[in-house]
Parts: C-alpha cells; structure tokens; sequence
C-alpha cells in the first residue's frame, strides 16, 4: 500500500535526537560477511527497509540471516558453500546489492549480479568495478542484464589506479583483493569513513591491509578470513539531515550520535550561514533559533568535499534562507528532481545544466510532492515544516529505506507529521 507524509507547516524543531549505524556501511558490512565461513554478528545497525532487503538476499545465496530491527543487531553465518547469483528481483531495488560482487568472487570465484536499481539519481557506471576486477585476474562481462566475474583460477594482485574515487568500486576491489594471492594496491580510492569502516572490519577478520582513509590503500593477500562481531559507524548523512533540518526551520537539535568531523564540509558551510554548531560529548548541535541564516554555495565532490546525499537538504534550506546562492551537482546528474518539486511548494530555483540557482523566500506553501529518492523524500518533508498550510509528501517507502521512525523522530522535536494511505496515483 502506498503511503504519504502529512507535513504540517510552520514548524521549529528543537530537541534531541539519535542516530545509529550508517545506511551506507551497515549494508556493505553485511556483505563483507561472505568472506568468512561461520558467525559474524554486526551492531549498531538502522532499522531501516534496505537492511531487510539486503538480509534476503543474502538468505538466497545460502545465508543464515537474524535480523532484530530494535536491538540493532544482525547476525550472519555463512556456510561453507554460498550461492553466487544475486537476482534481479532484490537488486534492482537496492543498489547497494552490487556489493557482493567482490567477496562472491573472493570466495567461489563467480558471481552473477544483475545490474542493480535503486534510487532514480542518475547513472552508477560498474565500469570501475568491473576493471579493478579484471586487473586482479577475474572475467567480467555483462550479458541478460546481469554482470558476471568469474575467476576459477582464484584471484592475484595488482596494482590498479581507479579514474574517479568511486565508493563502489573501491569497495568490491578491496574484498576482491583480500583474498587475492600477492600484494594489492589501490590507487585513488574512496577516503569516506564507511571505507574505513569496512577496512577495519576487514583487520578484525584476519585481513591484513593499511591506508583506509587515505587515496591508496594497500592490501597484502590472505589465504582465509574469520568470522568476527563489529559495530557500525555512525550515520553521517542522517546525521547532517539532522543539522540542515535544525538550520531550515530555525530550530535547535543536538545530534547524539553524530560526529561532527565527518561532516566539516556541510557544518563549516552552515556555521558560516549564521548558524551555532557546536561539538558535544554526545555528538553535535546546530541551532538557528531567532534568525534566519544566509544562504551559501553548494559544490558536492567525493568525501571530504560536501556531500551528494545532503545536496538535497542544502536545495531546502537555501530554498528558504536569506539571499541567493548556487547549487552545483559534480557526482550524479539527476538528482535534482527535488528542484522541481520545491517549485510546486513556491521555491525560487532554475535549474541550469548542473547547476541550480535559488532565492531564497521567506516561507514556502503547502502542496503535494512526489519523493524520487531516499534523500529527496526527507528534504521534501523538511520544507513541508517550513510551508504555510499542509504538504503531502508521497513515496515514503523511499524515505523508510534510509531513515528509521523518521515521522516519530521529528515528532518528538515538535513536528506535526503523520503517516496516512496514499490513494492518488504517482504524478508526472
């Protein structure tokens, strides 16, 4: 059934509120998990809908998935023999599938993963995967919409330089390579904490590797990994949610949980717009309270440049700041979708190439929006509390695959947001 967010307008948010393990690491943890036969347990985990879609397929390659969404706690045991064909029905959904490619191969030595879906973002070429794949001595090749590696002879080093920082594919070609026999390096990788994240879960097994964080990482090949029990880092995207929803509806929220250094670029920019952000020994605060911050430029590059998953939130806050500012999206084309759904709620924005140019108003106007994605759904919500009259947010269940009890988190810091049935069609 589909459902919708009921946004009531006029809202200051002002409290607390927690953030748990990060989407984006907890999922490819779960996957780093084929490398070692036995029982590996993860904590700190979201109970968010993409963990459950993860555990499924995860079920269907022969895994023992226990999932408990209110401890946080996901358990695995991994047999001896897995499966190695990550259906179309699972991926498609969940972009974040394609991280079983790197371990299926590691461990068995093929893989068959359909090409995956998602969030409607733009194009996630696998040409990088697919490289740093070959250049460790696998066959990769896509055929029935599927991408399949497969490496009978195992897996060797090599030295390989990706063109672009990619997150996925630094990712597959780390838990490709920890299995390889000889030493890997990797050249330009990925330096986002979730990397690190991975890496250090990667020690904890048995892997033997160094320069996680940094743009080379070297990995020295093992024979066999182990099972291990790891707690995931912290959320950082719902964590800068959390700050830009603070600075748009001129609240004041502390962040427990949050760490703030992984978000210097975002809380640098909103800290310069006016806004308090301060380091506290549970996470962070921002706050707005009694004045309304300037609008700033946003340019989003790889970590530790502003991020992508926040550009949204950054659209909805400049839709309502002081003065005007630019909008810039280096990573992936379509992301904003969200622009022309501001627009029906009276934002100031033109979209120019890759570009968008806001001015900001004093306060938007109620109207019913259609989420494209996990991040522009919550964004939408955001610039619902800062719309005069009701806002109808529809395509929650992209909002529900990122953020868990998003409507009750906002709710305890005075927001009026409900969750209702959806009877309307999806609009064009």
């Amino acid at each position: 059934m589909r459902e919708r967010f009921r946004v009531v307008g006029g809202a200051h948010l002002v409290g607390e509120v927690a953030v748990v393990g990060a989407k984006n690491s907890a999922l490819k943890l779960m996957a780093v998990a084929l490398l070692a036969v036995g029982r590996t347990t993860l904590t700190n985990v979201p109970a968010i809908a993409d963990v459950t879609i993860m555990a499924e397929l995860l079920r269907r390659l022969g895994v023992g998935v226990d999932y408990d969404p209110a401890a946080g706690v996901v358990v695995l045991d991994v047999p001896e023999r897995i499966g190695h064909r990550a259906d179309y029905e699972l991926v498609r959904a969940l972009r974040a599938s394609i991280s079983v490619l790197g371990p299926l191969v590691a461990r068995v030595g093929e893989a068959d993963v359909a090409v995956p879906g998602g969030d409607a973002i733009g194009s996630r070429g696998l040409d990088l995967h697919a490289a740093g794949l070959e250049a460790l001595g696998a066959e990769v090749h896509v055929t029935h919409g599927y991408l399949v590696a497969t490496a009978p002879g195992g897996l060797h080093g090599a030295d390989i330089r990706l063109d672009f920082p990619s997150v996925g594919a630094t990712e597959n070609i780390l838990t490709a390579a920890v299995l390889a026999r000889g030493t890997t390096t990797i050249d330009n990788v990925a330096k986002e904490p979730e990397i690190i994240d991975i890496a250090e879960m990667l020690v904890s097994m048995g892997a033997r590797l160094e320069g996680a964080g940094t743009s080379r990482i070297t990995v020295h090949g093992v024979e066999a990994l182990t099972p291990t029990e790891h707690a995931v880092v912290s959320d950082r995207i719902a964590a800068g949610t959390w700050a830009f929803a603070a600075a748009t509806t001129r609240g004041d929220i502390e962040v427990v949980g949050g760490v703030a250094e992984h978000l210097r670029a975002p809380l640098g920019a909103l800290e310069e717009a006016g806004c308090h952000v301060e380091v506290t020994a549970r996470g962070f605060r921002v706050s707005a309270v009694d004045r309304r911050p300037r609008a700033f430029d946003v340019a989003t590059l790889p970590y530790p440049g502003f991020p992508t998953d926040l550009q949204p939130f950054a659209l909805s806050y400049n839709a309502v700041a002081d003065g005007s500012a630019m909008v810039t999206e280096n990573l992936f084309e379509a992301r904003f979708r969200t622009v022309q759904e501001l627009a029906r709620l009276g934002a100031d924005a033109q979209i120019d190439g890759h570009h968008v140019m806001t001015h900001g108003v004093p306060m938007l106007s109620g109207a019913p929006v259609e989420s494209s994605d996990i991040r522009s759904g919550a964004a939408l919500v955001i610039a619902g509390l800062v719309a005069e009259g009701d806002t109808l947010v529809s395509g929650v269940h992209h909002i529900d695959r990122g953020y868990p009890r998003f409507e009750q988190a906002l709710r305890a810091l005075g927001a009026d947001v409900t969750r209702e049935p959806d009877d309307e069609p999806p609009f064009e």
